[in-house]
């Protein structure tokens, strides 16, 4: 069954559209933000690498959608350990987001059990977005008929931003809390630490509070020992 967490919680106010810096993936975000609040719009399968933004766009539309005075579900199939019974109990919402089906390839049951999902909302009117790392062609589906249902979906594969484009967005960012981010401590930042935006941008809100309650600037020296001393 999905777990049912206060809206804050399941739809953080990081992962929205307005917080989705699309790059190459313009498209990708237009169709997703239609399926999102269109009755009617073509169903999204999104695939790509981690850290390339898949969850943010599910969350952004369930919040979006939930706006909009549509019921939703989202359903995280990495963190569920029973896959077939969380997609049993997935039914009755508007919109219906299902992250990481990827985790399901060759689990019978939960494999019937999505294809049985798949057909339902297409007979009930729901709308569904998957996100998984591969296109359905190449996840190991034992069920071949679930494969070709997923892909009739509009499919767009992410593509992560490129390093100037992160290093932008950050430099960005930083401005609008009223830090400057130096060339140099961006180039020590991105030589070290994980280049995955959403950690850039976490770690950017633990500077800040830091750097703030030191009352320092962000340096190389006041990053180091910030680094070191959070683990």
């Amino acid at each position: 069954m999905t777990t049912q967490l206060p809206l804050g919680l399941r739809w953080p106010r990081r992962q929205r559209f307005e917080h989705f810096h699309a790059g190459a993936n313009a498209a990708a975000l237009a169709a997703v933000q239609a399926l999102a609040v269109q009755p009617g719009a073509p169903w999204v399968y999104l695939s790509g690498a981690a850290g390339s933004g898949k969850s943010h766009l599910l969350m952004a539309a369930c919040h979006v959608a939930h706006e909009a005075g549509r019921t939703v579900q989202y359903l995280p199939l990495k963190t569920v350990h029973e896959h077939f019974m969380a997609l049993r109990g997935v039914a009755g919402s508007q919109l219906i987001a299902l992250d990481d089906i990827d985790v399901i390839a060759g689990e019978r049951d939960a494999e019937h059990a999505l294809f049985d999902l798949y057909n339902r909302a297409r007979a009930e009117g729901t709308a569904l977005i998957f996100t998984a790392q591969a296109v359905p062609a190449q996840l190991n589906l034992g069920l071949p008929d679930l494969r070709s249902r997923l892909g009739a979906c509009t499919q767009f594969t992410l593509k992560p931003l490129e390093d100037g484009e992160r290093r932008e967005v950050l430099k960005q960012q930083a401005a609008l809390r009223g830090i400057e981010l130096d060339e140099g401590v961006l180039d020590w930042l991105f030589a070290r630490y994980a280049r995955d935006l959403g950690a850039l941008l976490d770690l950017l809100d633990r500077l800040d509070q830091a750097s703030l309650a030191a009352q320092r600037r962000i340096t190389i020296p006041f990053l180091r020992t910030f680094l070191r001393e959070a683990g």
